[in-house]
């Protein structure tokens, strides 16, 4: 568990916030996903969520929907994804990676194994946005008991009362999805955002990240002046789509222009 608490103490100390970067693995195959994946690091990341591709990924925007599709028709599966962090981990010991995703492709794998391929992987932590603290022991208690941090999901609508409940097994970081409705769709409202935060942090000591459309440097400066760590996905998502042929494939540009778009990114994000 001490990767992702490392790093939100290391900024901190730093008076620095964390960029969290989102890419589904697989996507648009998995050795230029796993190229990215590498890069990211170099390009500003400190904090890395890994998508685990689904058919069905209720929360996520368009963006998030084809890049899944696009790594299942590439054959992406859970066994390439682990294989991708383990990969990632040859060269990179420091950099936390969180799988995020839904609880179908783990229920199937299923979770004791999973729980222990993810462990000796060197995955950090979990985001399942379809497990609610109601079913803790189905997942979350398992997962803590293996080692993983168990992050989770906190919206606008979240009143005091849930957020009880919500907080109550979550480590690593709570992620603060800044708008209703699902990823990248819309801009989050700094005000709002501000007073959420607020009231989540009186709540818990635990880092707050705030992610659910941030796209520009721009944005991910004024969100970095009201919580501990902003996370973009969808235009990182979107920069892979666009660099893409008219068949769906990697081109030269595919790796450049998403990590090129990182490093604009963090470079917003540290002036802040």
């Amino acid at each position: 568990m001490h990767r992702l608490a490392t790093v939100f103490e290391e900024l901190a100390a730093q008076d620095r916030k964390a960029f969290v970067t989102f890419i589904t693995a697989g996507d648009p195959d998995t050795a230029t996903s796993l190229e990215i994946l590498k890069g990211l690091p170099g390009a500003g990341a400190d904090v890395i969520e890994l998508g685990m591709p689904f058919s069905d990924p209720m929360a996520d925007g368009p963006a998030i929907q084809r890049a899944s599709l696009r790594a299942l028709h590439a054959g992406q599966d859970m066994h390439k994804t682990l294989a991708m962090v383990r990969a990632f981990r040859e060269t990179n010991k420091t950099t936390p990676i969180v799988l995020m995703g839904y609880y179908n492709p783990i229920y199937v794998y299923p979770v004791d194994s999973f729980l222990a391929d993810a462990v000796e992987a060197g995955v950090d932590g979990l985001i399942v946005v379809d497990a609610p603290p109601e079913a803790d022991d189905e997942l979350c208690i398992p997962a803590l008991n293996a080692g993983l941090n168990f992050v989770r999901l906190t919206t606008p609508t979240t009143d005091d009362h849930r957020l009880g409940a919500v907080l109550a097994n979550t480590s690593g970081f709570v992620y603060y999805v800044s708008i209703t409705g699902v990823t990248g769709t819309r801009a989050p409202d700094l005000e709002a955002v501000a007073k959420n935060v607020a009231r989540i942090k009186a709540r818990t000591r635990l880092p707050v990240a705030v992610g659910f459309g941030v796209r520009t440097p721009e944005q991910a400066k004024s969100i970095a002046s009201v919580a501990d760590g902003v996370v973009v996905g969808s235009a990182i998502v979107d920069a892979i789509a666009q660099s893409l042929d008219d068949k769906g494939r990697a081109t030269e540009l595919t790796v450049s222009s998403v990590l090129t778009l990182v490093e604009k990114l963090s470079a917003g994000l540290k002036a802040a």
